[in-house]
């Protein structure tokens, strides 16, 4: 008998086709409530789950005596009790790598957008605001030659700098819990602690996971220590800042403003005022919404789910206790 799996994300046909050789699909489930017969009966059928942004919860593992593998279709895993997986002997993996670039250049893009103005001006031209040439009060900011605080220099931390050390002759400089001296030697980069990174950046671009050390890393006080004419980039988890802080600090001038791709809550509520502030641009978590991107995201789940069911090793296991 084929091993049975829930897919949850997007596949393409040639993507199904090929877990369909080896394993039987699984209707997707329109939610995850565990009081619905027809979620019980699937979870209690599969041996594997594929998706992303998945509900994993004690009540939903236990609905799934069965359960071998799961396969996110994305890097983070924040939300998922790995430490219950693994003491379940359920196999966690994720989609590092093939996300890295692309995110990176939505990094890049909100610090290039935010410094120069371009959502705001560009609504003020189709508002038909245009009937001269720009004055001061408009003017953006340059980014060449720049000073780029990286907080979390792994992957994705490492190719925003490269854009920026590389491309726009910036100075690097990092946090992290552990040095980087080969991208050190690459970049010029030099290593800060947190609070001296966020006193001498232009840029301050977060893009640490979301753990109980880094939720709310960037509050008040961290703001407070930046410069008044210092951008903040979040392409890490909302979570990361403290969302009422950094409202206030826009607000106050405290810094000049921000580019978010992730926020405290998702979608952004009406009573959010981040979306309205002129110094602020805004975007729906689109770190890798990519064609390209996904596909190939979706690609390595699959991948990591056939090779996990069919005995043999995935390519990114999160919690690799569980293959000894």
């Amino acid at each position: 008998m084929k091993k049975r799996i829930i897919v949850q994300g997007r596949l393409n046909a040639d993507q199904r086709a090929e877990l369909e050789q080896h394993f039987e699909l699984l209707d997707p489930l329109k939610s995850f409530d565990i009081t619905d017969e027809h979620v019980q009966t699937a979870l209690g059928q599969a041996h594997g789950i594929i998706g992303s942004g998945l509900p994993i919860s004690s009540e939903l593992l236990d609905a799934a005596p069965n359960l071998e593998v799961i396969a996110l279709i994305s890097v983070g895993y924040d939300t998922v009790p790995v430490d219950e997986l693994t003491r379940r002997g359920i196999l966690l993996c994720n989609t590092p790598d093939v996300l890295t670039e692309t995110t990176a250049d939505t990094g890049f893009t909100l610090l290039m957008a935010t410094a120069r103005r371009v959502v705001e001006l560009a609504t003020w031209v189709k508002a038909g605001a245009w009937e001269a040439s720009i004055g001061p009060d408009l003017y953006g900011s340059d980014v060449n030659g720049k000073t780029l605080g990286m907080v979390g220099f792994g992957r994705i931390g490492q190719a925003v700098a490269r854009r920026g050390a590389l491309g726009f002759n910036m100075k690097v400089l990092y946090s992290n819990a552990s040095p980087k001296p080969e991208v050190e030697r690459e970049l010029g980069a030099e290593r800060r602690e947190l609070d001296q990174l966020l006193s001498e950046s232009d840029f301050v671009c977060l893009t640490v996971p979301l753990t109980d050390q880094t939720e709310k890393l960037i509050g008040a006080r961290e703001l407070e220590q930046m410069k008044s004419s210092a951008i903040l980039v979040n392409i890490a988890r909302g979570k990361v800042v403290d969302e009422g802080a950094l409202i206030d600090a826009l607000e106050r001038g405290v810094i000049r403003g921000a580019g978010l791709d992730v926020f405290e809550s998702e979608p952004l509520g009406d009573t959010s005022p981040l979306p309205g502030m002129a110094n602020v641009v805004a975007l729906p978590h689109i770190g890798s919404a990519t064609h390209e991107t996904r596909t190939a995201m979706a690609q390595r789940a699959v991948d990591n789910m056939r090779l996990a069911l069919t005995g043999e090793r995935p390519l990114s296991p999160v919690n690799e206790e569980v293959l000894t």
